[in-house]
Protein backbone atom coordinates (compact mmCIF):
# COMPACT_ATOMS: atom_id res chain seq x y z
CA UNK A 1 0.00 0.00 0.00
CA UNK A 2 1.45 3.20 -0.94
CA UNK A 3 1.04 5.77 1.89
CA UNK A 4 2.59 9.57 2.24
CA UNK A 5 3.18 11.31 5.96
CA UNK A 6 3.43 15.09 5.98
CA UNK A 7 2.71 17.81 8.15
CA UNK A 8 -0.84 18.58 8.05
CA UNK A 9 -1.97 21.69 6.65
CA UNK A 10 -4.74 24.10 7.86
CA UNK A 11 -6.79 22.92 5.27
CA UNK A 12 -6.65 19.31 6.64
CA UNK A 13 -8.76 20.14 9.39
CA UNK A 14 -11.03 18.92 8.47
CA UNK A 15 -10.13 15.63 8.26
CA UNK A 16 -8.54 15.51 11.26
CA UNK A 17 -11.71 16.57 13.13
CA UNK A 18 -13.59 13.74 11.46
CA UNK A 19 -10.97 11.34 12.49
CA UNK A 20 -11.00 12.72 16.15
CA UNK A 21 -14.68 11.58 16.16
CA UNK A 22 -13.86 8.04 15.11
CA UNK A 23 -10.94 7.69 17.44
CA UNK A 24 -13.57 9.06 20.08
CA UNK A 25 -16.24 6.42 19.08
CA UNK A 26 -13.50 3.92 19.50
CA UNK A 27 -12.19 5.05 22.52
CA UNK A 28 -16.17 4.72 23.71
CA UNK A 29 -16.18 8.41 24.56
CA UNK A 30 -17.55 10.45 21.42
CA UNK A 31 -19.66 12.75 23.71
CA UNK A 32 -16.11 13.58 25.18
CA UNK A 33 -15.47 15.95 22.02
CA UNK A 34 -16.11 19.25 21.61
CA UNK A 35 -13.44 20.92 19.44
CA UNK A 36 -14.62 22.38 16.04
CA UNK A 37 -12.41 22.81 12.83
CA UNK A 38 -12.73 26.36 13.31
CA UNK A 39 -10.47 25.59 16.57
CA UNK A 40 -8.36 23.20 15.00
CA UNK A 41 -7.85 26.03 12.56
CA UNK A 42 -6.90 28.67 15.08
CA UNK A 43 -5.06 26.62 17.62
CA UNK A 44 -3.18 24.39 15.44
CA UNK A 45 -2.24 27.13 12.74
CA UNK A 46 -1.53 30.26 14.18
CA UNK A 47 2.12 31.41 15.13
CA UNK A 48 2.32 30.08 18.16
CA UNK A 49 0.76 26.72 17.58
CA UNK A 50 -0.30 24.34 20.54
CA UNK A 51 0.21 21.78 18.61
CA UNK A 52 1.58 19.97 15.47
CA UNK A 53 0.12 17.35 13.21
CA UNK A 54 1.46 14.99 10.77
CA UNK A 55 -1.09 13.28 8.37
CA UNK A 56 -0.94 9.85 6.19
CA UNK A 57 -2.66 10.09 2.99
CA UNK A 58 -3.11 7.29 0.58
CA UNK A 59 -3.47 7.38 -2.67
CA UNK A 60 -6.59 6.22 -4.72
CA UNK A 61 -5.14 2.88 -6.74
CA UNK A 62 -6.76 4.39 -10.02
CA UNK A 63 -5.88 7.87 -9.59
CA UNK A 64 -2.81 8.64 -7.89
CA UNK A 65 -3.57 12.37 -7.69
CA UNK A 66 -6.67 12.01 -5.73
CA UNK A 67 -5.25 11.35 -1.88
CA UNK A 68 -7.69 10.22 1.18
CA UNK A 69 -6.33 10.99 4.91
CA UNK A 70 -6.17 7.98 6.53
CA UNK A 71 -4.77 8.42 10.09
CA UNK A 72 -2.98 11.74 11.44
CA UNK A 73 -0.78 11.92 14.39
CA UNK A 74 -1.17 15.06 16.86
CA UNK A 75 1.13 15.98 19.42
CA UNK A 76 2.99 18.93 21.27
CA UNK A 77 5.99 19.97 23.34
CA UNK A 78 6.86 20.34 26.74
CA UNK A 79 9.17 20.23 29.29
CA UNK A 80 10.55 17.52 32.17
CA UNK A 81 12.67 19.22 34.67
CA UNK A 82 14.45 16.66 35.36
CA UNK A 83 15.14 15.08 31.46
CA UNK A 84 14.42 18.14 29.26
CA UNK A 85 12.66 18.63 25.99
CA UNK A 86 9.73 15.96 25.87
CA UNK A 87 7.03 15.39 22.90
CA UNK A 88 3.70 14.45 23.74
CA UNK A 89 1.67 11.89 21.68
CA UNK A 90 -1.95 12.84 22.21
CA UNK A 91 -3.39 10.88 18.83
CA UNK A 92 -2.15 8.24 16.90
CA UNK A 93 -4.73 7.11 14.61
CA UNK A 94 -5.53 5.15 11.34
CA UNK A 95 -8.84 4.59 9.52
CA UNK A 96 -9.70 0.80 10.82
CA UNK A 97 -9.27 -0.53 6.91
CA UNK A 98 -6.19 0.83 6.67
CA UNK A 99 -4.55 -0.78 9.62
CA UNK A 100 -2.00 -2.93 9.55
CA UNK A 101 0.03 -1.67 6.61
CA UNK A 102 2.07 0.11 8.63
CA UNK A 103 0.78 3.52 8.54
CA UNK A 104 0.56 4.12 12.43
CA UNK A 105 4.17 2.90 12.50
CA UNK A 106 5.20 5.26 10.06
CA UNK A 107 3.70 8.11 12.19
CA UNK A 108 4.70 7.59 15.08
CA UNK A 109 7.85 7.07 13.67
CA UNK A 110 7.99 10.45 12.02
CA UNK A 111 6.82 12.00 15.66
CA UNK A 112 10.07 10.82 16.58
CA UNK A 113 12.17 12.17 13.71
CA UNK A 114 10.24 15.55 14.68
CA UNK A 115 10.92 15.22 18.30
CA UNK A 116 14.97 14.27 17.78
CA UNK A 117 15.60 16.73 16.07
CA UNK A 118 14.11 19.51 18.23
CA UNK A 119 16.59 17.79 21.14
CA UNK A 120 14.15 15.93 22.61
CA UNK A 121 14.95 13.24 25.36
CA UNK A 122 11.62 11.43 25.04
CA UNK A 123 7.94 10.53 23.33
CA UNK A 124 5.21 9.97 26.14
CA UNK A 125 1.83 9.37 25.59
CA UNK A 126 -1.32 7.74 27.43
CA UNK A 127 -3.22 4.79 25.98
CA UNK A 128 -6.45 3.34 27.74
CA UNK A 129 -6.05 0.19 29.78
CA UNK A 130 -8.23 -2.35 27.50
CA UNK A 131 -6.68 -0.97 24.09
CA UNK A 132 -4.39 -4.29 24.42
CA UNK A 133 -4.01 -4.04 20.47
CA UNK A 134 -2.53 -0.47 21.15
CA UNK A 135 -0.41 -1.71 24.61
CA UNK A 136 1.26 -4.46 22.46
CA UNK A 137 2.19 -1.96 19.40
CA UNK A 138 4.05 0.52 21.82
CA UNK A 139 5.39 -2.26 23.81
CA UNK A 140 6.89 -3.53 20.52
CA UNK A 141 8.68 -0.60 19.87
CA UNK A 142 10.14 -0.76 23.11
CA UNK A 143 7.70 1.73 25.19
CA UNK A 144 8.05 1.31 29.07
CA UNK A 145 4.24 1.29 31.03
CA UNK A 146 5.39 3.85 33.43
CA UNK A 147 2.27 2.87 35.34
CA UNK A 148 3.78 -0.75 36.16
CA UNK A 149 7.17 0.50 36.34
CA UNK A 150 7.05 3.79 38.02
CA UNK A 151 3.93 4.23 39.49
CA UNK A 152 2.75 7.47 37.79
CA UNK A 153 -0.96 8.38 37.41
CA UNK A 154 -2.24 11.04 34.64
CA UNK A 155 -4.03 13.43 36.95
CA UNK A 156 -6.48 16.03 35.05
CA UNK A 157 -8.50 19.39 36.22
CA UNK A 158 -11.31 20.53 33.78
CA UNK A 159 -14.58 22.51 34.07
CA UNK A 160 -15.71 23.11 37.65
CA UNK A 161 -12.31 21.73 39.43
CA UNK A 162 -10.49 23.88 37.22
CA UNK A 163 -12.48 27.02 37.95
CA UNK A 164 -12.23 26.09 41.08
CA UNK A 165 -8.52 26.01 41.32
CA UNK A 166 -8.86 29.40 39.34
CA UNK A 167 -10.49 31.10 41.84
CA UNK A 168 -7.70 30.00 44.67
CA UNK A 169 -5.41 32.39 42.70
CA UNK A 170 -3.73 34.90 44.27
CA UNK A 171 -4.57 38.56 43.14
CA UNK A 172 -2.06 40.54 41.08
Amino acid sequence: MNYKIRAARKEDCKDIARMIMELAVFEKMPDQVNISVEELERDGFCPNPFFECLIAEMSDEHNSKCLTVVGYALYFFTYSTWKGPTVFLEDLYVMPEFRGNGVGKGLMSKVAKVAKEKRCVRLQLAVLDWNSPARDFYAAKGAQDLTDSEGWHFIRFDGLSLDNLVKEAPKD
